[in-house]
């Protein structure tokens, strides 16, 4: 059982650790009960923040890449350390199983680990020579830290998306502003204060706990904030990226998706069902990569269909720190009744319930739904259209594997997509003709820091993870000299 003080503290600027004048409840997703009373912030916190981080970006931004990497993974070894109180916190505020935050966790450690790497190279790299056709003139390459940056993390991930843009903005020597969601800010502020043990120096990193409209806004709107990196859903990424472009600020948006899993001819149907309930059920369907949109070969659609019934109904739905349970609760009472609300006009639309598509009986309250599967889904329906982010997967049969592909790619959206079959040439064929940002092939959907996270269309603008995540955290400079 966790403890909390009356109110925590929701504003660290500067190295320390402040009330704000906007209380946030948090609620423990499981129970309905509340979990916390955060004392959140307004606009003046924002403006605080931004200042302190200005302030402090002399320092920081020319400090050496190997000083940086030493606080990078100071935080690191603050998070392992801590590692089984940041489960509990993942799982009480997010409803997701233990065994899913523990994943997140250790994603958080191999993410700060991995830039302070990049950063030790960055320290040999920083300033490259560029070759020239002339004799006359010599050139060099130079990388710099874009500014005072604003990250805006969502409620589904939390510490996992903050270490995606935080550790690179860190390493690129850029001073950082962060919004965490207002839903799950617990994690948050216990990494902000692994952060502060770290001895990063003050003004470096600053949280402000808020609303949308009390500290996304105006930290978007902040003619001092260089870039402003955020994840969430298409709606409010344009109203970010409309903010931003009032003082023309760079912007990287990470939002929705509507990915597919293609099932091919081929394809093992143990291994093809496995994927299609990771891909959809993991963290209840709450992920932007969800291959929530499955695309089965005719020839295998019926006993596919059958298998992941099956396997939908056997799926432990309960106590996130029960040992066997698999997937825990939707993160709020308006997500719930959101992803209820698609549930109903699908049906309503004449898609074949198949299975789900209520509460467990066994669970009275909490923010609980059975793994939900619908078949023969209507393609012009919102239900195979949009993003619901929940544990709802749709299903459609394909006759051809052009048709297949015809499918996967008929969507505003191109985040993820996930291939199984077993001919390597095929699969290698089918992945490369997917408009999507990554393709799993007989892989569940595992996320590694080296590779790059975004994609095509309405997902993605920019690159997180891998060199493309620090890259978007620097400038290019480059010196011309006459010889």
């Amino acid at each position: 059982m966790l403890n909390f003080p009356q109110t925590l503290p929701g504003v660290y600027i500067n190295g320390t650790w402040q009330h704000g004048n906007a209380p946030l409840t948090v609620i423990n997703p499981a129970t309905e009960q509340p979990l916390a009373q955060v004392a959140g912030a307004d606009t003046g916190a924002v403006e605080h923040a931004v200042q302190a981080a200005q302030a402090a970006f002399s320092a920081w931004s020319t400090t050496s890449a190997a000083e940086r990497a030493v606080y990078l993974r100071a935080i690191a070894e603050g998070v392992a350390a801590r590692r089984e109180h940041l489960m509990q916190l993942q799982s009480s505020n997010n409803g997701k199983p233990l065994f899913e935050a523990g994943i997140d966790v250790d994603d958080v450690i191999a993410t700060f680990n991995y830039y302070a790497d990049l950063a030790d190279a960055l320290g040999v790299s920083q300033d490259s020579n560029v070759p020239l056709p002339s004799d006359a003139f010599s050139a060099r390459v130079r990388r710099e830290p874009c500014g005072v940056v604003g990250l805006i993390v969502p409620w589904n991930f939390p510490m996992v998306t903050t270490a995606w843009k935080l550790a690179p903005a860190l390493a690129a020597g850029c001073c950082v502003v962060l919004k965490p969601s207002e839903v799950t800010p617990l994690p948050e502020l216990e990494l902000a204060a692994i952060i502060a043990e770290s001895g990063l120096p003050d003004g470096v990193f600053n949280l402000v706990c808020g609303t949308g409209l009390a500290v996304g806004a105006p930290l978007a709107a902040d003619p001092r904030i260089a870039r402003i990196s955020f994840t969430g859903s298409n709606a409010v990424g344009v109203q970010v990226m409309q903010r931003a472009a009032e003082t023309i600020k760079g912007v990287s948006l990470e939002l929705g998706g509507k990915s597919s899993l293609l099932v091919l001819e081929d394809a093992d149907l143990e291994l093809a069902v496995e994927m299609a309930s990771g891909g959809g059920f993991f963290n209840a369907g709450q992920m932007c990569s969800a291959t929530s949109r499955v695309v089965v070969a005719d020839a295998l659609y019926d006993e596919f269909l059958e298998r992941l019934k099956t396997r939908a109904e056997a799926i432990k739905v309960g106590d996130p720190f029960a040992e066997d349970t698999e997937m825990g609760a939707l993160v709020n009472q308006a997500q719930y009744e959101r992803v209820l609300g698609h549930i109903d006009r699908g049906v309503s639309a004449g898609a074949r319930l198949i299975c789900g598509g209520q509460r467990p009986q066994h669970l009275p309250c909490g923010y609980f739904l059975r793994p939900t599967v619908f078949a023969d889904v209507p393609q012009g329906s919102a239900l195979w259209r949009e993003e619901i982010f929940g544990p709802v997967l749709c299903v459609r049969r394909a006759t051809s594997e052009a048709e297949a592909i015809a499918q996967a790619n008929d969507t505003e959206f191109g985040l993820v997509a996930s291939v199984v079959g077993q001919d390597p040439e095929r699969t290698e064929r089918v992945a490369n003709a997917l408009l999507a940002g990554m393709v799993w092939i007989n892989a569940p959907q595992v996320i590694f820091p080296q590779t790059a996270w975004g994609g095509y269309k309405q997902s993605s603008i920019g690159r997180e993870l891998g060199p493309w995540g620090l890259s978007a955290f620097q400038e290019i400079k480059h010196v011309v000299r006459a010889v």
